[in-house]
């Protein structure tokens, strides 16, 4: 059962956020997700009261930083790829590869397939079929192509209507256990929250620390230990902890 936010979770807790599906509704594509001023608020709100909270996400720190503006959080973007501490120090991840023809291959594919989307990051590729499903197969097998031509230096990420390729040794888990070699977040407990497989190695990550692991929305076959039905709950979740004993916030 999922603690109420006033539950101590066994000490002072670090608090680590996916962003699309977990503090924000998804959309049709990245570029046309809606911000509420009340998710801004409350996460300046929540860092202000204890300075623990992290975002884990699968976009570039560029692109968080642009969403929740004027904030700059802590946070790791492309799925670990890159991370900013607590200090605002930058941390990237050594990418020994080149994306230029994978990019040119996903571009011509979005090309020729009507409604598939290619999400271009830098230093990783996501290739979005919300839109086109009746175009997955295809993007199955055009991805997997490219994965096998780019290994070792970069992996296959599975999400949501979206295949990427992302660099290598980059995982949410490695962010959250750099995050927690580091202050505010060492010595805490973790408390991570997302929805969707890209966070299901932040889950178990949190699992081995002790720490309590929260899946939003249905899922069959998951490693978190509880589970919130959507954005909406996640919020009032949260607001909650803005009302209960410091100790027991982020």
């Amino acid at each position: 059962m999922l603690p109420r936010p006033t539950h101590q979770v066994g000490g002072a807790p670090a608090l680590f956020l996916d962003v699309d599906g977990t503090l924000l509704d998804i959309a049709e594509a990245p570029d046309r997700v809606s911000v509420p001023a009340r998710v801004v608020d409350l996460l300046a709100r929540l860092a202000a009261r204890g300075g623990a909270l992290a975002l884990v996400s699968g976009r570039s720190i560029r692109d968080l930083d642009g969403l929740l503006a004027p904030l700059r959080l802590p946070c790791a973007g492309l799925h670990g790829a890159e991370r900013r501490d607590a200090g605002g120090r930058m941390h990237r991840l050594r990418v020994n590869g080149a994306l230029d023809g994978a990019r040119a291959a996903l571009s011509d594919f979005c090309r020729d397939h009507p409604g598939t989307l290619l999400e271009d990051k830098g230093a990783a590729l996501a290739l979005h079929y919300r839109l086109a499903p009746q175009a997955e197969a295809a993007a199955r097998r055009t991805v997997a192509a490219l994965v096998s031509r780019l290994a070792p230096d970069f992996q296959l990420q599975q999400g949501k209507c979206v295949l990427e390729l992302k660099p290598a040794g980059a995982s949410k888990a490695r962010a959250i256990g750099d995050f927690m070699a580091e202050p505010p977040f060492a010595g805490r407990i973790p408390v991570f929250v997302g929805d969707d497989a890209t966070d299901e190695d932040g889950f178990r990550a949190v699992n081995a620390h002790g720490g309590l692991s929260v899946r939003v929305g249905p899922a069959s076959d998951t490693a978190a230990r509880a589970s919130l039905d959507g954005v909406a709950d996640v919020l009032d979740w949260l607001s909650g902890w803005l009302m209960a004993p410091l100790e027991g916030t982020p």
